[in-house]
Formats: C-alpha cells, sequence, structure tokens
C-alpha cells in the first residue's frame, strides 16, 4: 500500500469517527501514525485530501464489487448469488462500517461544496462501470 493510500484510509477512519469536522491534516497524521506535515505533503489542500478519501473510498468499493461478481458469476445457483451478495451487504454494515459512515460525511459535504460533488458523481460512475460491465 502506497503512503497516499495509507493516508487516504486513515483520512477515511477519521470522517467515520469525528465527521467533517474532526478532519484536519494534524488529525490524519496522528490516525496514521506518521510525522507531523506528512499529510500535507502529499495532500496541499483540505479539497485534495477529500478527494483522496474519495478516491480510495472508490478503489476498496470496486475491489468489494469485483470480487463479489467474480464469486457470483462462478456460482450456479441463486442461492449462492444471494449469499454472496448478502455477505458483502454484511461486511458493509460491520467490519468496514466506517467506509459507509464516511462516504455519508463526505456525500452530505458534497451538497454544499460543487468540486466535492462532482469527485464524487465520478467515483460513482467508476464503480456502476464495474456493477453493469457485461459478464465475463
Amino acid at each position: 500500500m502506497s503512503r497516499r493510500q495509507e493516508i487516504a484510509d486513515a483520512a477515511i477512519s477519521l470522517l467515520a469517527a469525528e465527521g467533517m469536522r474532526g478532519l484536519t491534516h494534524r488529525a490524519v497524521d496522528r490516525v496514521a501514525g506518521l510525522a507531523e506535515g506528512s499529510t500535507s505533503y502529499y495532500f496541499r489542500t483540505r479539497q485534495s485530501l477529500l478527494q483522496a478519501a474519495v478516491e480510495r473510498l472508490a478503489e476498496h468499493t470496486t475491489a468489494d464489487l469485483t470480487a463479489l461478481r467474480a464469486r457470483v458469476e462462478a456460482e450456479p445457483g441463486r442461492d449462492g448469488q444471494v449469499e454472496a451478495v448478502a455477505e458483502v451487504l454484511g461486511e458493509w454494515l460491520t467490519t468496514t462500517r466506517d467506509r459507509q459512515l464516511a462516504r455519508y460525511e463526505l456525500s452530505l459535504e458534497a451538497t454544499r461544496r460543487p468540486e466535492l460533488r462532482r469527485v464524487l458523481l465520478d467515483s460513482a460512475a467508476g464503480v456502476r462501470a464495474v456493477v453493469t460491465a457485461p459478464p465475463t
């Protein structure tokens, strides 16, 4: 995992735990266990840090959905497919719940920040492409 991904993951955790107000470059440094100023080095502005979090969320979601799609295509019956989808949804609501909370925080913030809204829409388009791609 790259340093940028590490920082983005820390920002996601921070958004989930403390909301948008708790997201600062220094707080991300602390959560990531990095020297003060590291986050600012990689992401100079708050907007670039928010964009990194959105893009990282899209990477995680795309990976989850790609794995789900492969499993569903490999399952011969409907019951196996339903079980696979249920497992992913269960994971999203438990193990990786922070990602969902961060996504909600970012979505709310995007109602007031058009530049963030654009990043969210672009990342959603990428995830949608994975979901709607024809079977392999």
